[in-house]
């Protein structure tokens, strides 16, 4: 009798999309590493690698022993270690901190869908490596000055509880917005946050692409990140709360590529799946009407601008299809 149940459909496809991300941060890190100027970020950089690795070894051995296809994903080929500083300004701190965010949902997400206990303590191991590393820089961000925390507010004193429908209200001309509660705020920060890191990334993106319409296509995002963050930003003014500035994370002036426009289109697509998840949180937790419809409104532009991404990457032949289950053929 075999002792370890067979690899679940649900299994293959968390454990594919494991191996894409992980591959992927592999690649960022080997090249920020050699870029790296500051000790305390290389330290930070170094020991995630190190971290890591081992897990896109054990995903490789568990497809192999069943006899499931090892991914492509990212490898050597994805990355000019050469290649002059894209960014600068503690930029790869904040990006390994997205990029850390983006995996503490996933790997939660991927461990309810995973059945055998291999795969479970994978995950959650994952979970408590990526959490470390996700205090790491952010520590590290705050120290240096280069992350702004969410707008301090001030609170009516005691408890209340909502007793008029006009709680709801929100683009009601003919009567007035009650302000922002403090879980609205905090999803419309969040927003606004990811928004400039992600415009910071598609701009570096955009500049030193090789393929002109990866370029371009770069730039509409670069273009609708700056509309979302203005829009999330305008709506948090309004509510005469202020909104902490961002220094960190300057495009340099190089052109000359670090990274394949295979990983960069990848990239994007992974923030553009956050995005769609965060705003999916924002609508569920805003109980102002006018915020879910802007979330919505955000919600279906981001759609839109991964669906024109996805196409992109088909026509390069960039996209690697997760494993496919064999049609049965009639008889």
């Amino acid at each position: 009798m075999k002792s370890t149940p067979s690899i679940t459909s649900s299994e293959i496809g968390i454990l594919w999309m494991s191996y894409q991300q992980k591959t992927m941060v592999m690649r960022f890190l080997e090249y920020f590493i050699e870029q790296a100027e500051d000790p305390k970020a290389k330290d930070i950089m170094t020991d995630l690698l190190k971290e890591i690795t081992p897990y896109v070894k054990k995903i490789q051995k568990i497809y192999e022993k069943e006899n499931v296809p090892v991914p492509v994903g990212f490898t050597s080929k994805d990355v000019n270690l050469k290649a002059p500083k894209l960014f600068d300004n503690g930029f790869d701190i904040m990006f390994i901190r997205l990029i850390k965010e983006i995996s503490m949902g996933m790997h939660t997400l991927n461990l309810t869908m995973a059945y055998r206990s291999d795969i479970m303590v994978l995950f959650r191991e994952l979970t408590i490596i990526t959490q470390k590393y996700y205090d790491r820089c952010n520590t590290y961000l705050l120290e240096k000055g280069l992350l702004p925390r969410a707008p301090y507010v001030a609170v009516e004193e005691g408890v209340e509880f909502a007793e008029e429908k006009g709680y709801l209200n929100g683009n009601d001309f003919f009567s007035e917005r009650r302000s922002l509660n403090t879980v609205e705020i905090t999803h419309l920060f969040h927003g606004v946050e990811t928004n400039l890191i992600g415009l910071q990334v598609i701009n570096g993106f955009s500049q030193c692409a090789e393929e002109k319409e990866v370029s371009n296509y770069f730039a509409k995002g670069g273009e609708l990140a700056k509309e979302i963050a203005t829009g999330l930003g305008d709506i948090i003014l309004k509510n005469d709360t202020q909104l902490p500035g961002f220094s960190g994370g300057n495009v340099t002036a190089s052109t000359i590529p670090p990274f394949s426009d295979k990983m960069m289109m990848y990239c994007i697509s992974l923030f553009c799946s956050f995005s769609l998840g965060g705003n999916s949180l924002g609508t569920a937790f805003s109980l102002r009407n006018d915020l879910p419809a802007k979330f919505s409104i955000i919600m279906k532009d981001v759609f839109d601008y991964a669906h024109e991404g996805a196409k992109l990457m088909i026509k390069h032949g960039w996209m690697e299809e997760p494993p496919q289950t064999i049609k049965m053929k009639a008889k």
